[in-house]
Formats: C-alpha cells, structure tokens, sequence
C-alpha cells in the first residue's frame, strides 16, 4: 500500500560532534570519526513521525602484526533513523537498507536525492532539468515510511578518502570495494545494535555488481543474513554488456533497448510506433530466434538470410539497412546514440536514451558526451553540496566527489581473464539463505543496463525452480535513473515499499 506523506520541516539541532574537522597536522597518526545528528519530523497522514539524520564517517580497519589496528579509510554516510521511543521493540527494531550508486566511483547522492531519502531534486515531470538555482522538496515518495536508511559513499567518492599514507587505489577493485563496504555496514549496525534488524541492500548500476557481491560476502564473512536486495538498473554479468570482438552477446541483449528508443523517437515504421510493450515483445522474439542464430553462424550465414536480417535489424533499430549491413549486422551501443538522429543532427543519451545532446558536428562515430549525464549533474551536485552543510550541519572544506572517474582504472583482479559475474555470487547467497529475495528494476530507454540483458542473466542464474517467485521484475518507461521521471519515481517508490513491506507487515 502506498501512504500519503506530508513533510513538516522542524527546527535542526546539532546533538553531537566529535571533531568536524579535516585532519590536516603532519605525521598524525589516527584521524578522528565524525558524526553530527539533527532532528527532523515527517507527517504521514495524521501522524508525526520524528527521524534523527546521522552525517559522519567512520574508520575502516585492519588488524596489523605491530599496530595492532590499521586505519585504512573513512568511509562518509548518511543514516535517517526513526526517533521515536515511546514505539515499541519490533518497531523499534525496523528495517534498515543500505543504500549505495555505481560507477565504480559514483557517490550515493543518485539513490539519497532521487528516490529514497526525505528530500528530492525538483526536475520537470518528464525528467528534464530546470534552470539554476535548483531545489530540493519534501519527497512523498521515500523509503524511510518502510526502513531506516543508509547511504554509503565508497573510497574516493562524496567525502570517503583513504587515511593519509594509505593508497586509495587499493580500494579500486572489486574485492576490497566489497569488502570495506561491508565493514562498514558491520561497524554501522554492531554500533547501532541492529544486527537483528530485517536487512536490505538497494545498489544501482555498478551499485548492484557490488550488492550481489555483498550478499555472498556478508553471509559467509560475519554470517550476516540479509531479508532482501534492491537492484536498480542492474547489470552482474559483464559479459552481457561488453562489445568485444567475439561476443555476440552484446548486439542480442541491446536490441529491445535500441527498439524502444527509436519507438521514442518515432524512429520506426508505422506498424511498430502504436504500442510500446507490443513493439518490445516481437523485437525479444526477433533478438533471442532470427538474429541470434544468424549471429551464431558468422561468416557462413547464407547471402539471403543476410539481407533478411539485415532489413528487419534495421526495423527494429530505426537505423537504415545500409548502415546495418556496413555494420555487419552488430551494432554497438556506442555508435547508436550517435547514428540514430544523426539527420537532425542530435545524439541520445546513454544512461537514459529520452535525452538529446548536440556534438560539434554530426559525422564522428561516437558522440561527444552524455547528454542524459550532463542534464543531472548539475541539480544533483548543486542540492548535494548545499543540503549537507545548510541543512545537516556538516561542515568541511573537503570537495564532495559526485563521480570520480575510476572506471577505466578501477581492477578486477579476481576476475582476470574472464568477464566480472558477481551473479554467481548472488546465486551462492541464495544457496546459503533460501529466505532471500531480490528486486529488479528496469528501464526502458536504459541503453547503459539495458533490461533484456538483465532478464538473460538472471534466466541463467541457476537457482532452484521454488527461488525463482522470490525474484521480481519490475519495467518502467524511463531510463537508467527511472526516479527522475515523476510517473516512474511513483512506481518504483511503490514498487520498493511493498517488496520491504512483505516481511514487516506493512505491505
């Protein structure tokens, strides 16, 4: 059931602070935790509920032979905790969801200012930014009626740094990415006294390569249980997503995402334009039948079927079937978002393929940035850098990285010489708690986690027959960050309370 909610926003007040200062003095060798609490209210119907936010880090150590203890990192959060004592132990005792982005190198701000937390970004109905200065509002949609919420900055992204003469590139890899997340989230809930609380994880984009990691990590490290995992724009086979020569893969799993942005942008034939989900349906046929058999036969497909796939690719594509047959009938993500409107002189987004962007000029292969990015990284960043200081107190010079550029340096070492399957992880997860359940939310006009690659993985998971009802799916008809749009913020806000209300009764 979805609740109405009216925000009231009450007097703040800084309870503690334990040094809200940078370490900067030479040679010192500890830096301090910091933590500021304010308090805040939240009407719900004809209720008042009281919420305290917790703004802060906390240290990451290791044991060491001489030390003792090593401090490694300090990880930033952000906890939104209902306050009320007079409740009683059970709800006391709520649900509580970590909540982390992708990247690798992205901050939590996406998931905290779009769709789970207290305050949202104010953008046009449809998504679209507004001008400067922008603007935050009670959000009506947030998770917090349900579950406590944390919101955990990796190393390297908001105000997380490595400790000083630590390297923070041994934090760029897969393995200790997980696992100094998952110390966090241990530290976080022995200090809180919530290791009996129901437990979820939401990740989006990479974010949800690292929550099937976490899932097996968390059981199997500190027999840590979790009641569920919320995957946003989820992508935990890499194999689906990479466009190597010699994986054909890529080309099949795309094609119902490039269908429904040519479907958007009224790309396709008049047949195909009357019904979205119809269209999406008959280009899964055409994907998974005609054209991953003519894929699988290379440079033996017969001339005929060649041109046959070829003028239906084009269909589905709303590309010409020249260019399709120049292409060799693979076409890459990234010449798509260039190709497509490339007449109107236009390129469309990646992360969210409704967006249009302009390049220097139209006859290069690849567009020049992403226009869905650009349109949210100025409200995002903007709201995020104020609400901390204005409106929870928390003061540092630090500059609050929003998106590090990690991607290209970030390792998969224990992935090497294979493509990264953090889905064979989830699966173990599922082995060792029959009790768990998943999540998944799709986009699409999602042409970065597109959904039919998701539904592939997740058909190969290799679970038992009675664990896959506890596995949903859940589309949208927005893109990679579905909240940005106001219909699909709805759903998908809808679609997450009922999924944590199923095991606390509020369903």
């Amino acid at each position: 059931m979805t609740l109405l909610i009216m925000f009231t926003y009450m007097k703040e007040e800084i309870v503690e602070s334990e040094g809200n200062k940078e370490q900067s003095e030479a040679g010192l060798k500890n830096i301090q935790e910091t933590i500021v609490v304010t308090h805040h209210t939240m009407q719900v119907g004809e209720n008042i509920l009281e919420y305290s936010a917790h703004t802060g880090t906390i240290i990451i150590k290791e044991e060491d032979i001489e030390s003792g203890e090593k401090q490694k990192a300090a990880l930033f959060y952000i906890a939104y905790i209902l306050d009320q004592p007079e409740l009683s132990e059970k709800q006391r005792n709520r649900p509580v969801t970590f909540s982390f982005n992708g990247g690798p190198g992205s901050s939590s701000v996406w998931m905290h200012l779009g769709l789970l937390g207290p305050r949202r970004v104010v953008l046009a109905e449809d998504g679209m930014p507004l001008p400067p200065p922008y603007q935050l509002i009670e959000n009506e949609f947030s998770l917090l009626t349900h579950s406590d919420l944390v919101f955990i900055d990796p190393v390297s992204t908001g105000y997380s740094r490595a400790v000083p003469k630590e390297k923070p590139e041994q934090f760029h890899n897969v393995k200790k990415d997980i696992e100094s997340v998952g110390e966090f989230i241990r530290v976080w809930l022995t200090r809180n006294k919530r290791w009996n609380s129901a437990k979820y994880l939401i990740g989006e984009s990479y974010g949800t390569t690292r929550a099937a990691g976490l899932a097996e990590y968390l059981q199997m490290e500190y027999g840590m249980y979790l009641n569920g995992i919320m995957l946003i724009s989820s992508i935990l086979n890499f194999i689906t997503a990479e466009f190597n020569p010699g994986n054909d893969l890529p080309h099949i799993l795309f094609l119902p995402s490039f269908t429904a942005t040519a479907w958007y942008h009224k790309k396709l034939k008049p047949i195909l334009q009357k019904d979205l989900i119809s269209t999406i349906k008959q280009a899964r046929e055409f994907a998974q039948e005609e054209y991953c058999l003519a894929l699988m036969q290379g440079d033996q497909l017969p001339t005929v079927d060649r041109n046959r796939i070829a003028a239906k690719l084009a269909e589905f594509c709303g590309l010409s079937t020249d260019y399709v047959e120049r292409s060799n009938l693979r076409i890459n993500i990234h010449r798509f978002v260039k190709e497509l409107l490339r007449e109107e002189g236009k390129t469309v987004g990646r992360l969210d393929s409704r967006y249009l962007g302009n390049d220097r000029d139209s006859v290069g292969e690849y567009n020049e940035i992403d226009p869905s990015y650009a349109a949210i990284l100025g409200p995002f960043s903007a709201t995020m850098n104020d609400y901390v200081r204005r409106n929870l107190n928390y003061e540092v010079d630090t500059r609050y990285e929003i998106l590090t550029s990690l991607y290209e340096s970030w390792k998969y070492d224990i992935f090497e010489n294979q493509y990264v399957n953090t889905a064979e992880n989830l699966r173990k997860a599922f082995q060792a708690n029959p009790a768990l359940r998943v999540i998944v939310c799709n986009g699409y006009f999602d042409l970065a986690t597109p959904f039919f690659a998701t539904e592939y993985t997740f058909n190969h998971l290799d679970i038992p027959a009675e664990q896959k009802s506890q596995v949903e799916m859940k589309y949208y008809p927005s893109g990679h960050m579905m909240y940005v749009q106001l219909e699909s913020l709805k759903q998908v806000a809808d679609d997450l309370r009922t999924f944590i209300g199923k095991d606390d009764g509020q369903e």
